[in-house]
């Protein structure tokens, strides 16, 4: 069990042996996938390393862009939850030497406290 899904219990949306077999071409070797979470289409993956946000792009969602953020160079991060009147949740991670931040919206029913804690337990170590 690694350190996000024993900290956080079942908060993952994915299955994580599913996603490590996906992700096993993109990985270093010794990476683990700790957490994945759903985003309407895309995917935001926990490694023990760093995020990989997973942008499905097209009609069929076989063309894929694959962005990798180490934790190392995350500096800033927030995670806003939905309101009554507001649909969406948003996510804000701002990297080292970039002045905006990369912003992802977050599907209402995506799980806001278990992204917030594993932003948090990755970047805080």
């Amino acid at each position: 069990m690694g350190l996000f899904s024993g900290l956080l219990g079942h908060a993952s949306d994915l299955d994580i042996a599913g996603v490590t077999e996906e992700l096993r071409p993109i990985l270093a070797d010794g990476e683990e996938v700790e957490l994945g979470f759903q985003i309407i289409r895309d995917q935001m993956i926990f490694t023990d390393r760093r995020i990989i946000l997973i942008d499905k792009q097209g009609m069929t969602g076989r063309k894929r862009e694959y962005l990798s953020i180490p934790y190392k160079s995350i500096t800033v991060f927030s995670v806003e939850n939905n309101g009554s009147f507001d649909m969406d949740a948003e996510m804000k991670v701002w990297i080292s030497g970039q002045g905006a931040p990369i912003v992802k919206t977050l599907d209402r029913k995506s799980n806001v406290a278990g992204i917030q804690s594993a932003l948090a337990k990755g970047v805080c170590r």
